[in-house]
């Protein structure tokens, strides 16, 4: 049996005897904030400890080193104080601050951030698809005891999180830890090498040009507030927001253009006028009739709506959607209201951020060129426009199918039809 001197070997200076029989050893290293300071390394015995030094040794040879190692918890806080509120949209911060808060803190969040595995991300989205968010967030807990319903009570209403859920969840660790790399907190970022099923997003057909009229017709007739709203979605493809978000100073009714530049959106508690998205969401269109004429129409209802508001008129933007009193249309009002809508006409339902896909089926339908159909929808790449155009109507596959069947030698029933009525 070799026995272990108590002596130093050459280069382990910095080596030595630690509490309850072990060791510990430390490397000057640069820490990323440009300082020199001491890490340690700890271990039971002493070429555990070497092997430990010998490592550290060399990431401090490459760059930058962390001597101290936040948790999963504190850095996602820096992370949505310092880097994802200052510099993305609002709406972005309160989805990654709900999945944060939510999801992963609550079983990641005590976890060291440099200790973090893949093994721990893959069991943390196990558990999170198989957990009851019900009773993990005792939403039932929170109610008065009158109103308790389910898991307060003992009866878990199975409230088990979607799969889009899940990939949100992912996604904002996924996006924390990339932050973590570029400042040199980890070396790489375990969350991108765990993959999660990519949720089917189930296809709503887009309406025909005859459902699309049937629904503004009933609008137009029932003299709906929101016709006008319901003609720029269906023939512009604007989005909810960026209805919502324009004022009269967006239109000019001489040269018929519409300045679309500003949209109004919910994030958190705020309702928030802000500009779009992007620049290229940012555009002058031209406005046919149809748009005009309903906009006259709208200006007029809300000079209405102001006389008899009187003093309670709130508006402070000149929005041209908005309540009785001036004051902006919530998003989600607008969205009830186009489903309303939808059951008093009397035609097939489709979701409102569907009327966008609807635009893009009537260009297809009316032979528009995709460059110009590129410029109305205001795509940001023309692969985009081009995704609508392949999806061929139900028209064209029927008349496709029936050339391939005479390809064969083989009649349609309407050909049938046909030559009977020759002969």
């Amino acid at each position: 049996m070799v026995r272990m001197s108590g002596k130093r070997g050459n280069g382990e200076g910095s080596i030595y005897p630690y509490r309850n029989g072990g060791f510990a050893a430390y490397v000057w290293v640069t820490t990323p904030d440009g300082k020199r300071k001491r890490k340690y390394v700890y271990g039971k015995t002493r070429p555990e400890v070497h092997e430990k030094w010998l490592k550290l040794h060399n990431e401090a040879k490459k760059g930058p080193v962390a001597t101290q190692h936040r948790t999963v918890a504190t850095f996602l806080d820096y992370w949505l104080t310092s880097v994802v509120k200052p510099n993305l949209a609002p709406l972005s911060y309160v989805a990654y601050e709900g999945a944060a808060r939510l999801y992963i803190v609550p079983r990641l969040g005590s976890k060291r951030l440099d200790k973090l595995t893949v093994r721990d991300v893959r069991e943390w989205l196990t558990k999170l698809a198989d957990t009851c968010q019900c009773c993990a967030q005792r939403k039932d807990a929170n109610r008065r005891p009158e109103r308790q319903r389910c898991c307060a009570i003992g009866e878990c209403c199975e409230q088990y999180p979607s799969g889009r859920v899940v990939q949100i969840a992912r996604d904002t660790l996924r996006a924390a830890l990339s932050q973590a790399v570029v400042e040199e907190e980890i070396p790489r970022n375990v969350a991108k090498l765990v993959r999660v099923p990519k949720p089917r997003r189930r296809k709503v057909k887009a309406w025909s040009v005859g459902e699309a009229s049937g629904f503004l017709e009933h609008a137009v007739t029932s003299d709906d507030p929101l016709y006008a709203a319901w003609v720029l979605a269906l023939t512009l493809g604007l989005r909810r927001g960026e209805i919502l978000g324009l004022t009269w100073e967006s239109i000019d009714f001489d040269a018929g253009e519409l300045y679309i530049d500003h949209q109004l959106q919910r994030a958190g508690r705020e309702v928030l006028h802000r500009e779009t998205k992007t620049e290229d969401s940012e555009d002058f269109l031209p406005l046919p009739e149809l748009c005009l004429a309903a906009l006259r129409q709208r200006r007029q209802q809300q000079q209405e709506d102001r006389k008899a508001a009187g003093e309670l008129w709130q508006d402070v933007h000149g929005l041209i959607f908005t309540t009785r009193y001036g004051t902006p249309i919530e998003p989600g009002n607008l969205t009830r209201a186009f489903a309303v809508r939808i059951r008093q006409a009397g035609v097939r339902a489709i979701p409102l951020r569907n009327t966008r896909h609807t635009t893009g089926s009537l260009l297809v339908a009316m032979k528009v060129h995709p460059k110009v159909a590129q410029r109305i929808l205001r795509h940001s790449k023309f692969t985009m426009t081009f995704d609508v155009y392949s999806e061929a109507s139900d028209e064209e596959i029927r008349e496709a199918l029936q050339r391939l069947s005479r390809g064969f030698g083989q009649s349609s029933p309407d050909d049938a039809e046909e030559s009977d009525e020759d002969s």
